[in-house]
């Protein structure tokens, strides 16, 4: 099926069908090795259930916004199934995996605060749901020191998009404050 439903709910649910088939082989890197769709999906309740988020195509983003940077999926793929506002938020929200890790990160701070609105929003919930992740299961073989690094450079970016969303904020700004 190509194009975009004309009903919000079918695409949604598309979409986590989508990125469910696109990271079906792949785990998260904590101690629980969970299944890696349950971190897109995360994303997506956070912004529906606890920011009363009701833009399906923030919801679609949020859901497919590790698809082109952690699979072989295009922006084309993205663009052709759920239409161009959507992968408008992707792109803006995908790292450039050719450039080194260090650089990406660097990238990261200094584009965040040209984002458009849709993918401030996507970025917020995506940091969020990384922080609680490392809470409740680190990364494994990270020292306490990485862990720490990644906590602040997630806050580096945060702050470059503070204005975005007050309550995605104190959300990220709970999960920070527990930083180990």
């Amino acid at each position: 099926m190509t194009g975009i439903p004309d009903e919000p709910i079918p695409q949604i649910l598309r979409a986590a069908a989508f990125a469910a088939d696109r990271h079906r082989d792949q785990r998260r890197k904590g101690t629980d090795a969970s299944p890696y769709i349950n971190h897109p999906l995360a994303l997506a309740d956070l912004l529906a259930h606890d920011c009363g988020e009701r833009d399906p195509t923030i919801l679609v983003a949020a859901l497919l916004h590790d698809t082109v940077e952690d699979t072989g999926t295009t922006l084309a793929e993205i663009e052709q199934s759920f239409g161009a506002p959507v992968a408008a938020i992707v792109a803006e929200v995908t790292d450039d995996k050719t450039l080194e890790k260090a650089e990406r990160k660097r990238l990261q701070i200094e584009h965040a605060a040209q984002l458009s609105q849709r993918a401030k929003l996507v970025k917020l919930a995506d940091k969020i749901c990384n922080l609680r992740d490392m809470h409740t299961s680190p990364p494994v073989g990270w020292p306490l020191q990485r862990t720490r690094e990644y906590f602040d450079w997630a806050k580096q970016v945060v702050d470059e998009i503070r204005g975005t969303h007050a309550h995605l904020e104190a959300l990220f700004d709970a999960a920070y404050a527990r930083r180990p």
